[in-house]
């Protein structure tokens, strides 16, 4: 298959992409959709202009089109369906990629879609333990970043911090105590892939400064980005902390 990937720049959307590859399907384009409104109910907001970086990491840049939503619900859904159609025209991709686990608001949109525009839609992941999932990921060379925490139980400490080893037992062991999803599925915590199988031209390196929101609410601002030219690798370079009431 001929595929589009829709990119935000986290895990799920990273793994849905390297699995089409490894399954042997050529990436005609990749598509970062960028919301107006920080409360979208269908798409990742932080850090999504670092989309541009994965995409030149994978020598796919030019294929990456970028895609801006209103991020009003419902709207931002047509607001998409409406920008794939001259991309399907000009790429002549056959199928949709998609990195959903468990939202069934969302698969049942990205379902509508892809009927829509023609397609199939490929997500590889839906369904998945996600705790099998997130060692899974890891297991299998993904370095990511937590970027923005959205949940009562998930330490502000983490964002900026590679989520690997202890540090991941840590998180899976919290959403077990406070029962938010161990995949962060629905908005609980938002990733950044630093590093990934398909990244052949370097890793991504960041410099942030994590900021308290409210008080289950932090975010790491990005002050610079770029790629190191190391495969494997990944870095974020924290700066002090701001905010009213930071801490761990």
């Amino acid at each position: 298959m001929r595929v589009c990937s829709l990119l935000s720049g986290g895990k799920d959307s990273n793994y849905a992409l390297y699995r089409a590859v490894r399954d042997g399907h050529e990436v005609a384009c990749i598509a970062s959709v960028r919301p107006a409104r920080s409360d979208s109910w269908m798409f990742h907001v932080p850090a999504v202009d670092l989309v541009a970086l994965q995409a030149r990491a994978m020598g796919l840049e030019d294929r990456h089109e970028r895609i801006a939503v209103s991020g009003v619900k419902e709207r931002e859904v047509e607001e998409l369906a409406r920008a794939l159609e001259p991309l399907k025209r000009r790429y002549g991709f056959d199928a949709l990629v998609v990195g959903g686990i468990a939202s069934r608001y969302q698969e049942r949109r990205f379902r509508l879609i892809a009927e829509r525009l023609g397609v199939r839609l490929y997500s590889p992941q839906w369904g998945v333990d996600p705790e099998e999932y997130m060692r899974r990921l890891v297991a299998e060379g993904f370095r990511f970043t937590l970027v923005r925490i959205a949940t009562m139980g998930l330490p502000c400490r983490l964002l900026g911090r590679i989520l690997e080893g202890p540090l991941l037992e840590e998180l899976l062991s919290l959403a077990r105590r406070h029962g938010f999803h161990p995949a962060l599925e629905g908005g609980e915590g938002e990733t950044l892939v630093l590093w990934q199988p398909l990244y052949e031209r370097g890793s991504l390196w960041l410099r942030g400064r994590p900021l308290r929101l409210s008080e289950f609410e932090c975010e790491l601002q990005v002050l610079e980005a770029g790629l190191t030219g190391e495969k494997g690798d990944g870095r974020v370079e924290l700066v002090e902390p701001q905010g009213r009431g930071y801490s761990a």
